[in-house]
């Protein structure tokens, strides 16, 4: 397509989102038709006729028992629940120690409905019946714009890391170097416990790598998020939350679990809460101590140049890894007033890995002769303390469930990086003296954020957002790379590679805004959204070459929802949006796995954006039928070619491509089988195609290929509860590369006792160690195919003790705050 053709798309597309935003001024009074919201309310007691509070009650679509709106009773035993009118509902009342409560069917009329007073009995049999198998949430809930894994209560969780329960939740695959990607598309935005992580590729697979998931509560999975949200993440958001406890009064919990592959995974940690009605302190610490190993196998054909023969090598590379983190927050959340909330929090990881790599690799002539056999030992020490702090407001102008809320937000971060290299290379075949390369690796990353939202509900249930975030982010890298010469120690000297020992620097200001409106009609909900984005970047290496870019874009986004009857409906969303470089995709700083390839970043790389396409329908309200498109302008992919230097080294780093059109169908079937077993069905088949040009090789590569996953969730007698997952990735092409097919399955039992204080897990993941990655990558002058193994097969025990008040309160509704600011500051961690 003519690029002037992209530009006249982009400028009607941007004027009709901002139509449509002006148009909020037709949609509200259309929204005035709207079907009115009616509540119900009631009070619930004991037998004895005392109000009981904190009863968990639940409003339910009549036709299938599906939850509508849950609120528990105040001190009084008060409830109040509100939803639309006109419809028919069951309400359902459940506190532990008593049977459940369900009331007769009921049509909500526009005045509302006031239940008779409801009496509950005890029953310790039902009670501990609840506690079991009724009270566990799902391991998977499919909402209508995203997917909740549930991970605190799977047992398949136990010793793991967030990036293990990550690569098993529904559609989220990683390529050959650890990128993540949603549905099949790289380019996501991470939101942990709130806030952006600044971080992708390897460098983000590390960083989850060292969190243990222990520490996770849940992951969300949005492929089309609205305006609110950052415009970086063209293939959606994942965001991760983290526990934190609801309980009254004084709480804590211990944590413990062991695991073996070939090596050790120990994880321990604990958590500390106190929580009055006012007041919320609480803060969690986890010990990693992990230790795992990476394997490779390459072969490699480099095409003959004006300077070089044609050769191919074979090559075995064993990476030794031994990770120690900290992780820890502490927070304060405190009641300013009845409607005014204050929030300050710390977090902090600290990570120290050591490895040692050894490599061996056979370089052959065009006759089949042996050329050279060079081996390497790699030793780096790679040290990130990395730490935030976040101050956050919310305000409610009323008491009324349809008062106006303002939050505000101040953030900041501060990443660090040291890394010391020593690569020692020998040449035997034939014999050349010894070589020894050393590194002095160090950046920092700062990043300051101020965020504002506000909320106005409009009448007949329309609501407008706004918000406004202004972010700084400075990054400063050096390093030293030293070459050692001289045949014994008395000789030797260490001289300093100019040519690789450059600085570089990074200086990013993004200032955002968005406006969003939602309006639920009677059977139809319409949300539009607009968000603008002007960035100010300045690039500068070694202060010789400094790159700058100023540009405002726009980012409309659109979803609407229509019921067609009680069993079917349907879903359409589009929006555009960007994804800009990471530091590490940017800073050409070399990182070395051994003497014969290194990574680097392209100080050229561009940004790409993206338009994104997706209709849905829903049988039910839990089975889900969803068509996407996405195009993607200037995509960047990752390759492998020989380095510029004329030896036979080779670089990974991202380029830009042409354009990416990416289709995909994707089925899901929560499946009830019987009454103790639950099976969630994911299955995803996409058409990926990749146009452009590396130099002399051009690219037009297309391929079909599918994601299936399955879990099965299973309430065992005795109070034991099981889970067995697996899933499975065939052959599928990533730009340049083609990655073989692959899968996975784990089993896991869980055991809750001693009045729910304790609970033991026993976990076994990739049992048939079917995960091994292989890919292959073809240029017209060069070929590369690996085989990568990793310590995935994994036995684990996990035993967690809590203790303190059992009693719950309503957990306070956070907001996201900076969610957005930090993903791609890869080069400082």
């Amino acid at each position: 397509m003519p690029f002037s053709t992209l530009i006249n798309i982009n400028s009607t597309f941007c004027r009709v989102a901002r139509y449509l935003l002006i148009g909020g001024g037709v949609v509200a009074p259309l929204a005035m038709r709207a079907q009115e919201r009616a509540a119900v309310t009631g009070t619930v007691g004991s037998a004895a006729g005392a109000g009981l509070e904190l009863v968990t009650v639940a409003l339910h679509r009549a036709t299938d028992s599906v939850v509508v709106k849950t609120e528990f009773t105040n001190a009084t035993g008060a409830f109040r629940l509100e939803a639309a009118a006109g419809e028919r509902y069951l309400v359902s009342a459940q506190k532990v120690g008593y049977k459940r409560y369900w009331s007769p069917a009921l049509v909500l009329p526009a005045t509302g409905a006031v239940l008779p007073a409801i009496s509950l009995l005890p029953s310790q049999a039902v009670a501990l019946k609840e506690v079991t198998v009724a009270g566990r949430k799902p391991l998977y809930e499919q909402l209508a714009d995203r997917t909740v894994v549930n991970v605190a209560d799977s047992p398949l969780a136990a010793g793991a890391t967030t990036l293990d329960i990550l690569g098993r939740a529904p559609n989220v695959t990683a390529n050959g170097t650890d990128e993540l990607a949603l549905r099949g598309r790289q380019g996501l935005l991470v939101v942990l416990d709130g806030k952006r992580v600044p971080l992708t590729g390897s460098d983000l697979a590390e960083y989850l790598r060292a969190l243990p998931a222990e520490q996770v509560q849940s992951v969300e999975l949005i492929t089309n998020p609205p305006a609110s949200y950052d415009a970086q993440g063209g293939a959606g958001v994942i965001i991760i939350n983290l526990k934190k406890d609801q309980r009254l009064g004084a709480n804590a919990s211990l944590n413990v679990s062991y695991g073996r592959g070939r090596y050790g995974k120990a994880v321990a940690g604990g958590s500390l809460n106190y929580r009055r009605k006012n007041l919320n302190l609480y803060g969690t610490y986890t010990f990693n101590d992990r230790q795992y190993y990476t394997q490779f196998t390459f072969g490699r054909h480099f095409m003959a140049t004006p300077t070089l023969p044609a050769t191919r090598s074979n090559q075995d590379t064993y990476q030794y890894l031994k990770q120690l983190t900290n992780s820890a927050k502490v927070g304060l959340d405190i009641n300013l007033s009845k409607r005014t909330l204050l929030g300050v929090s710390a977090t902090g990881l600290t990570s120290k890995t050591t490895s040692e790599t050894t490599s061996d690799a056979f370089f052959y002539g065009d006759g089949g002769a042996l050329a050279d056999r060079v081996y390497s030992q790699t030793e780096q020490d790679v040290s990130r303390p990395n730490g935030a702090v976040n101050l956050n407001l919310r305000h409610t102008f009323a008491d009324s469930a349809t008062a106006s809320v303002i939050s505000a937000d101040a953030d900041y971060a501060r990443y660090r990086n040291a890394r010391q290299l020593k690569l020692d290379t020998n040449h035997s075949s034939p014999a050349l003296g010894p070589t020894e390369l050393t590194g002095d690796q160090r950046s920092t990353l700062s990043i300051g954020t101020a965020k504002i939202d506000y909320s106005q509900p409009l009448p007949h249930r329309a609501r407008l957002d706004l918000g406004a975030k202004v972010t700084q982010i400075a990054s400063e890298n050096g390093t030293v790379f030293y070459n050692r010469t001289g045949i014994t120690p008395s000789d030797y000297k260490y001289v300093v590679l100019t040519d690789i020992s450059q600085p570089f620097t990074y200086h990013e200001n993004v200032n955002a805004a968005y406006v969003s409106l939602r309006s639920n009609l009677a059977k139809t909900t319409l949300q539009a959204g607009l968000r603008g984005e002007q960035a100010n970047i300045r690039a500068d290496l070694s202060g010789a070459s400094v790159r700058e870019q100023h540009y405002f874009q726009l980012f409309p986004s659109l979803l609407v929802q229509h019921t067609l009857n009680k069993n079917n409906a349907l879903s359409l969303s589009v929006a555009r949006r960007i994804d800009r470089p990471s530091y590490l995709q940017l800073s050409p700083l070399r990182v070395y796995l051994d003497a014969t390839s290194y990574s680097a970043g392209n100080y050229s790389l561009l940004p790409q954006t993206s338009y994104n396409f997706e209709v849905s329908h829903t049988y039910k309200g839990k089975f889900t039928t969803a068509l996407a498109y996405a195009r993607t302008n200037q995509p960047f992919v990752i390759t492998s070619q020989p380095s510029p230097d004329g030896d036979r080294v080779v670089v990974n780093q991202y380029v830009n491509l042409s354009t990416q059109n990416f289709y995909t169908l994707n089925l899901i079937a929560p499946l009830q089988l019987t009454k103790s077993w639950t099976l969630y069905a994911n299955v995803l088949a996409y058409y990926n195609q990749y146009q452009g040009m590396l130099n002399t090789t051009v690219l037009d590569r297309g391929r079909l290929a599918c994601n299936l996953t399955a879990n099965n969730s299973f309430a065992l007698p005795h109070g034991w509860t099981a889970e067995l997952n697996g899933f499975y990735e065939s052959r599928e092409v990533g730009g340049f590369q083609v990655l073989q097919h692959r899968g996975q399955v784990g089993a896991a039992v869980q055991k809750v006792f001693w009045h729910k204080q304790a609970t033991f897990r026993l976990n076994a993941t990739d049992i048939f160690y079917t995960t091994p990655l292989r890919v292959t990558s073809t240029y017209d002058d060069f070929m590369e195919s690996f085989y990568r193994r990793q310590d995935l097969r994994v036995v684990t025990a996990a035993f967690t003790y809590r203790f303190g008040n059992n009693k719950v309160t309503a957990a306070r509704k956070r907001t996201i705050g900076a969610d957005d600011e930090l993903r791609r500051a890869a080069d400082s961690q």
